[in-house]
């Protein structure tokens, strides 16, 4: 590997982090703003303009708390599962190509890459809940692994019908194939069942099962110190930004758009599918289990068959 390239992989790097972090944070500001404002509340107000370094003084308050551990927690595994997760997503961030001729442009099966790297977050999240010696974080584990392995068929079929559209695994040439068309306009049906099961794979409402608010309790994250929790809302806006990038690119052009550079305008597309997301929370109730996964698997996987099916016929002529 020469010089240059490592250049490029480094540059590559820096950017996807400093995209992440500014993307996280703006995130976490305007859902609190957003559902605020829906509910008739100010939200951040007094800490920098807006309220947007209130996010910056609660980092810096959980931090420099005491990260406690429960007396029958496996304290190894209890400590290590956050931060592995964040690892890996912010791994499979850097597989999505943010613009044209990135690092990340050559990886010709990338969208099976990232999809292989989400199926791994149902066992780290049932082993976070398992290993913290607490029933009801272990309960709650069990109900989110449950929900999650339901809604990973719809995502696989759609991402199929996309790659079908297309195809190709390769990211860059799925944003090629809707230089003429959005996929959005083409393939309307995948988009929904993707939005949908994305709110459930990454436990938003009203698909929170870890969630138990009338019981006071955090889900697998009930018993975990404030060092801890600050690592598990980057954990929760990480996997915002990849659902959104991942609906961006697959559905709405990815980076194509005038005027404003590649980057720009991936970024600003992912803020407003991020934006829709916000909404939904503000404006849900959580679903009873069972319901959920009826819904699932009664509802999101025929339409994605049919999605597939319908992609087959008009695509593969």
């Amino acid at each position: 590997m020469d010089i240059s390239t490592v250049i490029t992989y480094v540059a590559y790097a820096i950017t996807v982090f400093m995209v992440l972090g500014i993307f996280d944070y703006t995130f976490g500001w305007a859902e609190r703003k957003v559902i605020a404002k829906a509910q008739t509340r100010h939200g951040p107000t007094y800490v920098g303009k807006f309220g947007f370094l209130q996010n910056l003084a609660d980092l810096i308050k959980l931090m420099s708390k005491e990260n406690i551990m429960p007396d029958s927690a496996d304290k190894l595994v209890f400590a290590l599962v956050p931060p592995a997760i964040l690892a890996i997503l912010i791994f499979l961030v850097m597989l999505i190509p943010l613009y044209p001729g990135g690092a990340a442009s050559a990886i010709s099966f990338g969208i099976i890459a990232v999809f292989v790297g989400l199926s791994f977050l149902p066992a780290l999240i049932f082993l976070g809940g398992w290993s913290s010696g607490n029933k009801f974080a272990r309960i709650s584990a069990q109900r989110s692994v449950i929900m999650l392995l339901g809604y990973e068929l719809p995502v696989l079929l759609v991402i199929a019908s996309v790659v079908l559209a297309s195809g190709s695994y390769n990211f860059i040439s799925i944003v090629s194939a809707q230089h003429a068309w959005w996929f959005a306009l083409t393939i309307p049906v995948g988009l929904v069942v993707l939005f949908i099961a994305m709110l459930a794979e990454f436990e938003r409402p009203p698909f929170d099962m870890r969630e138990a608010d009338s019981e006071l309790i955090a889900g697998w994250l009930t018993d975990v110190g404030a060092p801890i929790y600050a690592v598990a809302l980057f954990i929760d806006y990480t996997r915002m930004f990849l659902g959104s990038l991942l609906i961006a690119v697959l559905f709405f052009g990815g980076w194509n758009g005038p005027v404003l550079p590649p980057l720009i305008w991936l970024v600003v597309k992912a803020f407003i599918i991020a934006l829709a997301v916000i909404v939904v929370r503000a404006t849900t109730v959580r679903m009873r289990l069972d319901h959920l996964l009826r819904f699932g698997w009664f509802w999101l996987v025929p339409l994605a068959i049919l999605n597939l099916a319908l992609v087959f016929l008009f695509f593969l002529k």
